[in-house]
């Protein structure tokens, strides 16, 4: 009996010393050192390598899952901000002195692109328009750098690692690659066909391309989590005030105002597609009986905007107002 007793004892305390210690931190984990058949050897508890994050049981497991549908329109709606951007400054500063903003839009719309596919082709695995990713499960996924673990309250263990790979950093490397291509092309484009512009305004909306990247990628670096849960209603209120700005400034009253100029039927099909793909992000196209058919109320802003500007015209609420005087 004592000497089973002493067994016992033995194997609880060899057991014991197999027990590793807890891994502190939500995003801390211990790499996969070797496998052998069924048995896994771990690393210390630190950061997980790029392309990984941890399981449930703090272990680091390779991201071998693939964007889903809403994952997909968050990274359409970070390609976009560039290029709406672009034609932004492009319609700015080209006015009516120079024919050349179509070439430009173009243009631009050509650098985007090539950008995005050279971004897919360069993620993992190289050389496909396939990525895979892990998946988001939580906002606190996005900023692992708030996470670290002090267990002394004197050292601090960093296990800051992208968690949401690849969608926190993929925005980066197209934002480099649209910046890259926008230098290589857009110079000697303007400088070839924009001939109606003084030689200090033909470059302006390439200056300004020079400001709002930075802009982008602070933006994209503090706010990438929040950006990414709020995306599709940004969509559709910064689409319905630029639609009503835009109409307001072009004095666009009814359905003949805009057929006068194809400019504004482009501009007003563009504002339709951005709020149908806010209306897409949003409802994720689960149930398509039941999302599909809030596709229909696409046009209805525009709609009660052009039924109801003639009864909101300033000089004719001035002149009823002294009339009634």
């Amino acid at each position: 009996a004592g000497s089973q007793r002493r067994r016992n004892v033995g194997s609880f305390f060899s057991t014991a010393v197999d027990i590793q210690p807890a891994c502190l931190g939500l995003y801390c984990g211990r790499t996969v050192l070797s496998i052998n058949g069924s048995v896994e050897t771990y690393g210390e508890c630190g950061v997980c390598p790029r392309g990984q994050r941890t399981d449930d049981n703090k272990i680091c497991r390779e991201c071998v899952g693939s964007p889903d549908r809403y994952d997909w329109l968050y990274l359409g709606f970070m390609a976009m901000l560039p290029l709406i951007l672009h034609w932004f400054f492009i319609e700015w500063y080209s006015g009516k002195k120079s024919s050349s903003a179509f070439l430009q839009h173009i243009t631009a719309l050509f650098e985007c692109s090539i950008a995005a596919i050279v971004t897919l082709l360069v993620s993992d695995p190289v050389g496909s328009l396939h990525i895979r990713s892990c998946r988001v499960k939580k906002l606190s996924d996005w900023y692992t750098m708030l996470y670290n673990p002090s267990p002394d309250y004197i050292t601090t263990v960093h296990c800051t690692h992208e968690a949401v790979y690849p969608l926190y950093t993929i925005v980066f490397i197209y934002y480099a690659f649209c910046l890259v291509l926008m230098m290589l092309l857009r110079p000697l484009l303007v400088k070839k066909i924009a001939c109606g512009l003084g030689k200090s305004d033909r470059f302006k909306s390439i200056y300004a391309a020079l400001y709002f990247f930075p802009i982008l990628t602070v933006l994209q670096a503090v706010g990438g989590g929040l950006l990414y849960y709020a995306f599709p209603y940004i969509i559709l209120v910064l689409s319905l005030v630029t639609l009503a700005v835009y109409m307001s400034a072009s004095e666009v009253e009814s359905f003949k105002d805009l057929l006068v100029r194809k400019k504004r039927l482009v501009v007003l099909f563009s504002h339709w597609l951005l709020h149908a793909y806010g209306i897409v992000s949003i409802s994720k196209l689960d149930k398509l009986e039941q999302d599909l058919p809030l596709l229909a109320l696409v046009p209805a802003p525009a709609l009660f905007y052009l039924l109801t500007a003639k009864y909101t015209e300033p000089s004719r609420i001035l002149s009823e107002g002294g009339n009634g005087h």
